[in-house]
């Protein structure tokens, strides 16, 4: 059922709106940098709910999880290592009320992000200890009701296999979105290029990939066409930050309107990308602009 939801809404032929920003929208209602945005999954429910309503309302029709960090070695860095399951599971079953109240035909997409560290050999994170905790991360979040997991921001091509792979583990069949971050002279941190990305994440069936983040739309729009060229096939992701950030009191501040967004959107569109979407310091009223302007499914 849940891939006959995904396939009805992917294939429809239209542009799919995901959602935007989560840490922006939180350090709004004031969460204080360094602190895990996902504890507020427990401590202000009301809260995260308030901004997934902002992006349902918006018309996202794929929603992500406030679980980007919800691994037990980046929850570790706060003492929270214990907290994966009970982290997770709350956030999905947070975003799937707001959904289910709505009635509205979207999707609850469970965020796994990268883990903070390296893999192994240049890092001290092995193979088989990755799997480990993406399958723990993994199976709270499906636990909690999600559709699809969305495997996002990475940079190492053997991270998102370990991810993967823990996701396969404990859910075989769940519909399946990866992206990397592209912001180093066109490739990612650790030197993967787009058009590598894109026959790596297609090899390892991922259903959607693509790009998120970065240094603003600018560099998206050209590592979608070239993993188009590479996988003409693949369904392609666009989730831009909105802009370069500036330091200015101690936060980050995005300069990209949401007119102005909205237009690279539809660059991006035009470049091939299927699921389109916001990263760091998007709101709602940019996801309301890119609907309007490449005219997302609804």
């Amino acid at each position: 059922m849940v891939t006959e939801r995904w396939h009805a809404l992917i294939d429809s032929g239209r542009p799919v709106l995901a959602d935007g920003a989560m840490g922006t929208m939180l350090f709004a209602e004031g969460l204080q940098f360094g602190d895990p945005p996902e504890v507020w999954n427990l401590s202000h429910p009301d809260v995260v709910r308030r901004i997934h309503r902002g992006y349902l309302e918006a018309g996202s029709r794929i929603l992500m999880t406030n679980t980007f960090g919800g691994n037990r070695l980046r929850l570790g860095l706060h003492g929270h290592e214990g907290r994966v399951a009970d982290l997770n599971r709350t956030s999905a079953i947070l975003l799937r009320s707001v959904v289910d109240s709505a009635g509205r035909d979207a999707l609850v997409a469970g965020d796994i992000g990268p883990t903070g560290e390296i893999m192994a050999p240049v890092g001290t994170l092995e193979e088989d200890e990755a799997i480990e905790v993406f399958a723990e991360q993994a199976a709270a979040l499906v636990a909690g009701g999600v559709d699809l997991i969305w495997i996002e921001t990475m940079s190492d091509l053997a991270e998102v296999k370990a991810a993967i792979d823990g996701v396969r583990r404990v859910a075989p069949e769940i519909p399946l979105v990866t992206t990397m971050t592209f912001d180093t002279r066109g490739h990612t941190m650790m030197g993967v290029s787009p058009e590598r990305a894109a026959k790596a994440l297609v090899a390892w069936g991922a259903d959607a990939i693509g790009a998120n983040c970065g240094n603003g739309p600018d560099e998206i729009i050209p590592v979608i066409e070239k993993m188009r060229a590479a996988e003409p096939g693949a369904r392609l992701v666009a989730k831009s930050n909105a802009g370069m950030p500036e330091l200015v009191d101690m936060r980050a501040v995005y300069r990209s309107d949401p007119h102005d967004f909205a237009n690279q959107v539809a660059r991006m569109r035009e470049a091939g990308a299927t699921i389109v979407g916001g990263c760091c310091g998007t709101t709602p009223a940019h996801l309301a602009a890119i609907a309007s302007a490449v005219g997302a499914a609804s």
